[in-house]
């Protein structure tokens, strides 16, 4: 792994591809157990998570199904920091078992309100699977049920996260070089 530069910043390797695949086998491994003889439903939030649950996904052995959903948050340009709605979800959850699929958990503020929009959909259960969790950056009280990584609060690149809208594809996650700050 080479360090990479987008928009004029550089970024070291710091997750191995090999590490998170490792790691999600460990994951679905667990939620194989605890779903055994249910059919939970698998959402993934877009775009970020799409990697991340596209393995995870592929991983499960058990009966399962997976659906898209995507957070608008957003006014013009800047992020209002409100998840306005949710769009694209059109499965009933009622009385079903749901599992979250999120690439990264920072404040934690965005997924508070998922899961409280989820709930008002009366499904049996909510868990939350996370590729990464930054527990020091939290503004409120987040307990994600799966986690990939904790890091620390540092700016991140790859596997699903990005730099406006690039870096997605690295098979491999960056952390900013400290020379950038």
């Amino acid at each position: 792994m080479d360090q990479v530069t987008y928009k004029g910043l550089t970024f070291e390797p710091y997750i191995t591809n090999d590490t998170i695949q490792n790691r999600i086998a460990e994951i679905a491994r667990e939620i194989n157990k605890q779903y055994a003889g249910k059919q939970p439903l698998f959402l993934c939030v877009l775009n970020g998570a799409f990697p991340f649950a596209a393995d995870l996904f592929r991983a499960i052995d058990i009966d399962a199904e997976i659906s898209f959903i995507r957070l608008k948050s957003y006014e013009g340009t800047s992020t209002t920091g409100v998840v306005k709605q949710v769009l694209g979800l059109s499965e009933n959850l009622e009385g079903r078992d749901v599992i979250v699929v999120e690439d990264i958990i920072d404040t934690g503020n965005t997924i508070k309100k998922l899961v409280a929009d989820l709930k008002e959909k009366n499904p049996a259960s909510i868990r939350i699977a996370t590729l990464l969790f930054k527990p020091e950056s939290l503004q409120c009280e987040v307990n994600p049920d799966y986690v990939g990584f904790a890091i620390p609060p540092k700016f991140i690149i790859g596997f699903g996260l990005d730099l406006d809208g690039l870096a997605r594809n690295l098979r491999d996650i960056y952390v900013l070089h400290d020379d950038n700050l």
